[in-house]
């Protein structure tokens, strides 16, 4: 680093210019701290810290500068107000010829990390971290202990290699004295960097206590895999939480849609879906939008939900600011989180700033030009990212996505694996690409979320990277490149004979090689390819364990679907079969249903052996005021602590009285669920895009019905524009209109109507598009009758 300046300016005193020592003072630190993920749990920090205090005839300043063995960090101190910060003179200036890995700003970070000069580099704005190497050295700036009572910053390249801290608010308010966050460098090797606990090391000590309900692990993440409908589809979530809980993964996270509903509280399917999750050992993590607990009062209506369906996790989005207002709101958030027990991953959301250290229960933030992107995902953005955004904190880069196009090799993505921290690592493939590959889907049921050490073996940012992390006895490797193919080197990791399992790219898929040696493997590695290692003592032929995963089994149910009244029953039948490799005790068998129905005993078994089978058959009657529309009713075989079932899907309909009949429709939504219109739902009706329904008549003299756009497409656009589904509805008999309704919008309530049809002999029921080209509008009528 080159003489680059510091000071800071004021409403009421410049403290960048006319400073004169007026004193200083020295003292050690040593802390030990554990962290509940990251790339080691347990720290030691060991510094020194120097004070420097200045004056100037505009008032009083200290600098305090914290000394570490891998870098160097300063902040200001003001021992009292001297009003609203306007901005700093804090810069650091590299020599312009030094190399440079940057990315450009945006509010959520999610920018490709390029390699430039820090010279030529466009006189433009930065992200945290940019990452420079300057004579063998390399020096990553960054900020630590940001909070509310600052403004976050980023980097502006004046020219020259000068990059000037600015703040995000021209006015950042102040009351009282004001210690700013630290402005940090972390200085040394490739390794040294990369290995860092600096950021963290700076941050307050953990505000939470007892950390013992924090629970690092994989997560199954349905997003790239199937969008958003498949986040409103309970039957697919079911398949993911199944999915998760044979291999041993502790979490499933369901995606932005599951509360498109605005009577979400009351129709949502989350509750049922913790319960079937929590059966089988998987925590349910759900999507919120920012904008819903951006204040306190809507916190206290909507977080106390989550937390009493069982929620573990909660996937925050869309703060997109640096600003000291969206500070203050972490500021407030972060503690009501950890009160509740929730898990948080913040996306759309700044860098972490050793919120680790401080708020433990925050897993992982994403501020990473990730996979959801679709474009600049080179192979030299993914080799850069170790060296750069993930050395500061928990990365939620969501890796795993071999079914998706992408610029890596499938070792190449399995690697990210290992490359990528994040304390919850959301897995964004689907359950069948991981089943075409096994290697792969083998090495990621081994692979924890949490280490308790990280060692970069070797590598260079854009071209390549090797690093290992231990869990345990255990080592991780991971290894990418950028380009052409070549030879990795991956050295022993200790004295001694290792155990190493090797997955890699081969000539038509994946391929696992086993070495017992001493020595340093060489690896080839494919153009854009990568390789994991599993390595331990050879105490056994593998270093694979037990995942701790449900034992395989089956339900099959018979019927799939049926039509019922309230007060009917129907036969359900069904068999269960053990399909692991060992015995199951105490195993019952029998349908779940909703509360007011009755169903006949159980069946119970005491063993059921491997390959073998329980069937049975039950009568079940539905209750005298069910909900109507579609209802699961699940048929559960529980055993060792976990649930299997398989759903009969009962259509619950209400009939009519008499000198009343139906209109014939679908009785289904456009998507296939219950009708839903307003939050009300419906047994019986049509559901349907814009399109004309006509009927031929008989004697009849009313048509009713409840119309509006379909609940399931409302919030998939912006509801303050006041649309996400707008349609009319019209009523015509024998090609005359005798009923139009208002403009129906997604954010309506349900409609009434009834008309009379005295005489009409065919009658047709409209829908309009309401002006928006079609878009969303998935309509309702609901309840649809003549009275004849």
């Amino acid at each position: 680093m080159r003489p680059s300046p510091v000071g800071i300016m004021t409403e009421r005193a410049d403290l960048s210019a006319g400073l004169s020592l007026s004193g200083k003072s020295r003292r050690a630190i040593f802390e030990h701290y554990r962290t509940t993920s990251g790339k080691k749990r347990d720290r030691v920090v060991r510094a020194t810290e120097t004070t420097y205090r200045f004056t100037s005839a505009a008032g009083e300043l200290g600098l305090v500068v914290r000394e570490s063995p891998d870098g160097v960090a300063y902040r200001y101190e003001l021992p009292r107000s001297y009003g609203a910060v306007t901005g700093e003179a804090s810069a650091f200036v590299l020599p312009a010829d030094s190399v440079a890995w940057l990315a450009k700003y945006r509010r959520d970070y999610e920018n490709p990390f390029l390699q430039t000069t820090a010279g030529s580099a466009e006189q433009a704005e930065y992200m945290h971290p940019a990452l420079f190497e300057v004579g063998g050295s390399y020096a990553l700036i960054t900020e630590s202990d940001v909070d509310g009572r600052y403004s976050g910053g980023r980097l502006v390249h004046v020219g020259g290699g000068r990059y000037q801290v600015k703040l995000w608010d021209p006015s950042v308010s102040v009351s009282g004295a004001l210690k700013t966050p630290w402005r940090t460098m972390i200085v040394g090797s490739l390794a040294t960097v990369v290995e860092s606990t600096l950021v963290d090391d700076l941050a307050p000590a953990s505000r939470v206590r007892d950390t013992s309900w924090i629970k690092p692990g994989p997560a199954v993440w349905s997003w790239l895999a199937g969008g958003r409908s498949v986040q409103q589809d309970l039957v697919r979530q079911k398949e993911f939480v199944d999915y998760a809980a044979a291999r041993g993964w502790p979490y499933v996270v369901v995606d932005a849609g599951w509360y498109d509903d605005p009577n979400w509280r009351q129709t949502s399917f989350i509750p049922e879906l913790v319960r079937y999750a929590s059966a089988r050992g998987v925590g349910i993590h759900t999507w919120v939008r920012f904008s819903s607990v951006d204040t306190a009062e809507k916190r206290a209506d909507y977080l106390p939900w989550l937390h009493r369906w069982g929620v573990r996790g909660l996937k925050i989005d869309f703060m997109d600011s640096d600003g000291q207002e969206r500070y203050r709101w972490y500021d407030e958030i972060l503690p009501e989180t950890a009160r509740m027990h929730f898990l948080v991953n913040f996306h759309g959301a700044t860098l972490p700033h050793g919120v680790h250290r401080t708020w433990p229960h925050v897993m992982t933030t994403e501020a990473v030009h990730g996979a959801e992107k679709s474009s600049g995902l080179t192979t030299g953005h993914l080799t850069a990212l170790p060296f750069t955004r993930n050395v500061v904190g928990g990365m939620d880069y969501t890796p795993g996505g071999f079914h998706r196009a992408r610029a890596n090799t499938d070792g190449g993505e399995l690697a990210l694996s290992v490359l990528y921290e994040s304390g919850v690592q959301n897995l964004a493939g689907r359950p069948d690409s991981y089943d075409a590959r096994p290697l792969a889907r083998w090495f990621l049921e081994q692979a924890p979320a949490a280490w308790d050490e990280t060692r970069l073996l070797s590598g260079r940012p854009t071209e390549s990277v090797v690093m290992a992390r231990r869990s345990g006895d255990r080592w991780f490797v991971g290894g990418a490149v950028a380009g052409e193919a070549r030879v990795l080197d991956l050295p022993a990791l200790g004295a001694g004979r290792w155990l190493v399992e090797v997955v890699r790219d081969g000539a038509a898929g994946l391929v696992k090689e086993t070495h017992v040696t001493s020595e340093k493997l060489t690896i080839p590695v494919a153009r854009d390819g990568g390789f994991v290692a599993l390595v331990c003592r050879p105490a056994r032929g593998t270093c694979a364990r037990p995942t701790g995963g449900v034992p395989s089994t089956s339900v099959a149910v018979s019927p799939s679907e049926v039509s019922v009244q309230p007060g009917q029953a129907f036969e359900m039948s069904g068999t269960f079969t053990n399909t692991s490799d060992r015995s199951l005790h105490g195993v019952t068998f029998a349908p779940r249903v909703p509360s007011g129905w009755d169903v006949s005993p159980a069946v119970r078994v005491s063993r059921v052996a491997p390959g073998a089978s329980v069937h049975g058959r039950w009568t079940v009657t539905v209750g005298a005021n069910p909900v109507v529309g579609l209802t699961e009713v699940p048929l559960v075989a529980r055993f060792a602590g976990a649930e299997a079932e398989k759903a009969t899907r009962a259509h619950v309909w209400k009939p009519l009285p008499s000198g009343q009949i139906y209109v014939a429709g679908n009785d289904r939504s456009v998507e296939g669920r219950t009708l839903t219109t307003g939050g009300v739902r419906f047994g019986k009706g049509i559901g349907t895009t814009p399109a004309d329904r006509t009927v031929e008549l008989g004697t009849c003299s009313r048509f009713d019905a409840t119309v509006g756009v379909d609940d399931e497409v409302d919030g998939r656009v912006d509801r303050a524009a006041g649309v996400g589904g707008t349609v009319t509805f019209e009523v015509l008999g024998d090609g005359r209109v005798l009923h139009a309704s208002p403009l129906r919008r997604s954010v309506d309530p349900a409609l009434p109507i009834s008309v009379d049809v005295g005489g009409v002999k065919a009658l047709t029921l409209r829908v309009t598009d309401g002006g928006d080209g079609t878009s969303l509008d998935n309509a309702v009528w609901g309840d649809a009758r003549l009275t004849c």
